[in-house]
């Protein structure tokens, strides 16, 4: 089986790990020019859940409690160094979750949690059920959203390849319910979008009760997808906020 976890640039000598958390339908690909950008203190891992890229034959996760029975036990074992947490949309939901399963468990805890144009979870809404429509439902829903090229939504045979793990995603997030687990004991630096709608960014500054280890916020010129369209800017603040953790490790 290939590997949930996994490295996007081997720095053996890195003082720090950075996970990283694609979005609904995305996989490490999301991730792959950053190394190039990060320093060689800072090692990016991302995270491969199944269903998609190199992982397209396995069936996908459709619970929380799936994907963090999956994740657990692939990263306690990457570990062995401080790290931190950066999602991205559904992603953050995903990085938070695992984030209070490893405090929880003793087993880690990230030295900073990056939460990236994600509603918080105490604010989301639990009517929406669009993974539970039709395929051209969730192709309209999908164009609403302008998270995917026309071009793609109107190929057949993409999004026949496609719709399965972007339901299976939808159901993750939209199955979930909040229960108030503790606080994190890490800072959490949220980012937004000027002109993202599907985040409601009105509720990003709640993310602030989530954590016993302070909390800020940076909004980034774009819609929802300003991590592609303001990555430099992304990039440097998730290094600004990580430089002083891993000198001093």
């Amino acid at each position: 089986m290939k590997v949930l976890v996994r490295p996007l640039a081997n720095r053996p000598l890195a003082g720090m790990r950075l996970f990283c958390f694609p979005y609904a339908g995305g996989g490490v690909s999301v991730f792959r020019d950053w190394p190039a950008s990060l320093p060689d203190d800072i090692e990016p891992w991302a995270i491969q859940l199944p269903g998609r890229e190199d992982r397209l034959g396995a069936p996908p996760l459709n619970r929380m409690g799936d994907v963090l029975n999956a994740l657990v036990p692939a990263i306690i074992p990457n570990l062995d160094r401080p790290f931190a947490f950066f999602g991205h949309s559904m992603g953050a939901l995903v990085a938070w979750s695992l984030a209070c399963s490893l405090q929880r468990m003793e087993a880690g805890s990230p030295t900073r949690l990056f939460a990236s144009g994600s509603v918080p979870p105490q604010a989301r809404d639990s009517a929406a059920q669009y993974h539970a429509g039709s395929d051209e439902e969730l192709i309209e829903k999908l164009r609403s959203w302008r998270a995917t090229p026309e071009a793609v939504l109107s190929d057949p045979e993409l999004m026949t390849l496609l719709l399965p793990v972007i339901r299976a995603d939808l159901a993750v997030i939209e199955t979930y319910r909040f229960t108030g687990p503790p606080l994190l004991n890490c800072p959490i630096s949220v980012f937004g979008g000027t002109e993202d709608e599907p985040a409601g960014n009105a509720t990003l500054p709640r993310w602030g009760e989530l954590t016993a280890g302070g909390f800020d916020l940076r909004m980034f010129p774009g819609d929802h997808f300003f991590l592609h369209s303001a990555r430099t800017a992304v990039l440097a603040e998730i290094c600004g906020r990580l430089s002083g953790a891993s000198r001093s490790s």
